[in-house]
């Protein structure tokens, strides 16, 4: 496979060399294949001129090291067995201890972004384009990954696509090991099927249908909440009105390079262009807004909306009916605690995410990222950690659990988890579309849908797959609309304000810097495009 024109020569030739390892396997998986073609990416000349073959392999015995690793999530309670268990496995190997360190998605952003800016000792941390990935890359705190890889990361690597790596440098380098179970994130809406059974409605085809069902649910079940979507931290893309974002195609919007998860920028189709809500208000998103707002007011969306930190907790109490969810099908641990809490509820699982190829564009760009940070005394010892995550056995350890326990295999493409006291959460510091396994308990057409969008070649390229934004000329207007964004995005985009007054506050205090922000993105945009030609 070639690489993409928009990767730098030394990016390219260190990934090449790493990737030498795989060719030709990706094994058994549930993901599709790791590339369109079905093979590893070709091999290369590293920087340093060696071979790629495998990962180092130390001469004697390492000293024993503690990772500190941070990721998001709450700490599930077979936590300790799990890691005792790797840790023995890594004894004899790379040795290595881990203290694995959970911050709730609310808290995120500020406390991850604290941990870097005051030095604080950490090994291996998650972050993403839409937290901070840009600002932490252009700040200095990550280290970069080629020379760590070439020496340390081959199996890393080969578990992964070529898409993965083309599509995810930061200013033309590797800052940080791509995760995904796909090449296109799953959006799914949760849904009560024994209360939509209960008032005989047939399964939900369409956006419709869903808020139908929402208002059979207000009318006939006062201690459920219909709608239930997300009101805190930076997860702007699961509430209520932006989620319909990646389900709606005419046109088909995609979240900007420059602001996160945020619609004020975004790209439209295919066209190379940065759009501004400031500037001009597009219909479509507007009805969502408004959309949202009358849910909001006709008592359909959560009341306490902004202020719920868990949204898990809530929908496994059995008090929601419809509930935003960014992969597909519906988590296991969700099904059996909601069925523990209310005998007979059950979770449905309902997406309008085309399966037709090339409906979908994708820049092939990963929503989850784990950086080694530049503060890191045990950088080396990071990246062999990663190589021994992309094993399997290692994997499905960390992915899912101690087996027997924690999960069952299923052939060597599926799983079965039991119980609750292991949550499989690959997403937060293991996930590879290689590696990854598919729940059992998925109905068909889940399955049908995450095989689908695991094939690079069902979907439309993004004519900016590869472009890398460098927010370094406008850190501080970012810094400032986040801020400001932070007031009010949330609450509009969620229905709990008005919003012809609150989007005229919104655009009066932020519309100054979003304007520098869209020149610079579209500046760096034009560079890119004429690069290419």
């Amino acid at each position: 496979m070639r690489l993409r024109k928009g990767m730098t020569a030394l990016a390219a030739a260190s990934l090449l060399l790493v990737a030498a390892a795989g060719c030709g396997s990706n094994g058994n998986n549930d993901s599709g294949n790791a590339s369109p073609s079905g093979s590893a990416p070709a091999s290369g000349a590293s920087p340093s001129g060696s071979a790629g073959s495998s990962a180092e392999a130390p001469a004697q015995k390492l000293d024993p090291v503690t990772l500190k690793i941070v990721i998001p999530g709450d700490r599930p309670p077979d936590m300790d067995a799990v890691i005792k268990e790797a840790e023995d496995r890594m004894k004899d190997t790379i040795n290595v201890k881990l203290d694995v360190v959970f911050v709730p998605f609310s808290d995120l952003a500020q406390k991850t972004q604290v941990m870097l800016a005051s030095g604080e000792d950490v090994d291996l941390i998650f972050d993403a384009p839409w937290l901070h990935m840009n600002q932490m890359v252009s700040a200095g705190y990550y280290e970069p990954l080629e020379d760590l890889i070439a020496k340390y990361g081959q199996d890393a690597v080969k578990v992964r696509s070529q898409e993965m790596f083309d599509a995810n440098t930061f200013q033309g380098k590797v800052y940080a090991m791509p995760m995904a179970n796909s090449h296109l994130a799953g959006r799914t809406y949760l849904v009560r099927k024994d209360l939509r059974e209960k008032y005989g409605l047939p399964p939900i085809q369409t956006y419709d249908d869903l808020i139908k069902f929402a208002y059979k649910v207000k009318e006939n079940d006062k201690d459920v909440i219909p709608l239930l979507a997300y009101g805190q931290g930076a997860q702007t893309d699961v509430t209520w009105g932006s989620f319909r974002a990646f389900m709606e195609y005419d046109p088909q919007f995609l979240e900007s390079d420059a602001l996160g998860q945020s619609l004020v920028l975004y790209y439209k189709n295919n066209d190379g262009k940065v759009y501004n809500l400031f500037d001009e208000m597009e219909p479509k998103i507007w009805s969502w807004i408004e959309d949202a707002r009358k849910l909001y007011t006709d008592g359909l969306i959560d009341p306490d909306v902004l202020a719920i930190k868990d949204v898990d907790s809530v929908i496994n109490s059995g008090k929601v009916a419809v509930a935003v969810h960014n992969e597909y099908g519906v988590p296991s641990a969700l099904q059996s605690a909601l069925a523990q809490n209310v005998p007979g509820a059950e979770l449905e699982p309902v997406t309008f995410v085309k399966m037709e190829p090339g409906a979908n564009i994708s820049n092939f760009k990963q929503a989850n990222f784990l950086a080694i940070p530049k503060v890191s005394k045990n950088k080396e010892r990071a990246m062999m950690f990663l190589n021994w995550t992309a094993q399997k056995d290692n994997y499905d350890l960390l992915a899912y659990g101690i087996e027997g326990k924690d999960y069952e295999k299923i052939g060597d493409d599926k799983y079965k988890p039991i119980g609750t006291g292991y949550p499989a959460f690959g997403y937060a510091w293991v996930w590879n579309p290689t590696m990854e396994r598919i729940n059992a308990d998925y109905d068909d057409d889940t399955v049908a849908h995450y095989k689908f969008t695991q094939d690079a070649a069902n979907l439309t390229p993004s004519i900016l797959t590869g472009f890398s934004f460098d927010p370094t000329p406008v850190t501080n207007e970012i810094t400032l609309y986040n801020t400001v964004a932070d007031k009010y995005y949330n609450s509009i985009f969620d229905g709990v304000v008005d919003p012809d007054a609150t989007w005229a506050k919104f655009k009066k205090e932020a519309e100054g810097n979003v304007k520098k922000i869209q020149i610079e993105l579209q500046r760096q945009i034009d560079e890119f495009l004429a690069s290419k030609k």
